[in-house]
């Protein structure tokens, strides 16, 4: 039997996390500096607990008005920092609640910059270590950011996405470039039924290539993103294939 985890970022500010939490089994957190606050973080994680959805953490740049899409050169003190610090107060929210942080994954230009950049990602994977070594890391499938956590000891994750287009190199299409965001239904459910069950993509030009899938994302702040997940729960299930935290 194929298991499979469907996990969307939360707490984002968004106004449909409760609509989409009964569909997914993993929910990324955010920490309060590219997006969240603390009450946010506190509410999002009563809601995960509600549904049985594993509670994780989603570190960002501090950078709440791009939203965290923008790059950031930081030093790999100012790196580590970052990291520690907001996967440390989702921890703290969570013991208070007597809820387990189960995972941790970076978001947006953080975890895109780290997942081709091997220094970054080593960084990233320290701080989430030290917090504690028994989380489990989600990162772009065969990206630096797997292999980093994989040499760390941390048990890994590879994730990919529902709602984007790969290039060749097996990155994501930026959200610059046309064609990056799927935002047909279908194609979607066609997408993630391919990563899933031949562990290939079809990238944006047309070639096909490998890559493992444990984790699928559905962006919580998509057009469609209610129906997107709610589907896409629906497909997996009639393909039976078991949905559930890795």
């Amino acid at each position: 039997m194929t298991y499979i985890d469907l996990n969307c970022d939360m707490g984002e500010g968004l106004d449909n996390d409760a609509a989409i939490m009964p569909y997914i089994t993993s929910a990324n957190i955010a920490c309060g500096y590219h997006a969240g606050s603390p009450d946010t973080m506190k509410r999002t994680v009563e809601l995960a607990a509600m549904h049985n959805v594993a509670a994780g953490a989603h570190p960002g740049f501090a950078d709440p008005q791009n939203f965290g899409r923008t790059e950031q050169h930081l030093t790999e003190a100012a790196l580590y920092d970052l990291v520690s610090t907001q996967v440390y107060a989702l921890q703290s929210i969570c013991r208070q609640h007597h809820i387990p942080l189960v995972h941790v994954k970076p978001h947006g230009a953080l975890y895109n910059m780290a997942a081709r950049d091997a220094d970054m990602a080593r960084v990233i994977v320290k701080a989430v270590r030290d917090v504690d070594k028994q989380l489990s890391f989600f990162g772009l499938s065969g990206s630096c950011l797997i292999s980093a956590a994989e040499e760390a000891g941390l048990k890994t994750v590879s994730e990919v996405f529902a709602d984007r287009t790969y290039q060749d190199n097996g990155t994501l299409t930026p959200r610059s470039v046309a064609g990056a965001m799927i935002e047909e239904e279908t194609l979607a459910v066609k997408q993630v039924l391919q990563m899933i069950t031949q562990q290939e993509v079809t990238t944006l030009s047309g070639k096909l290539i490998p890559l493992k899938a444990q984790t699928i994302c559905i962006h919580g702040d998509g057009v469609h993103a209610v129906e997107f997940a709610r589907n896409i729960h629906a497909t997996l299930i009639q393909h039976h294939l078991t949905i559930q935290h890795p």
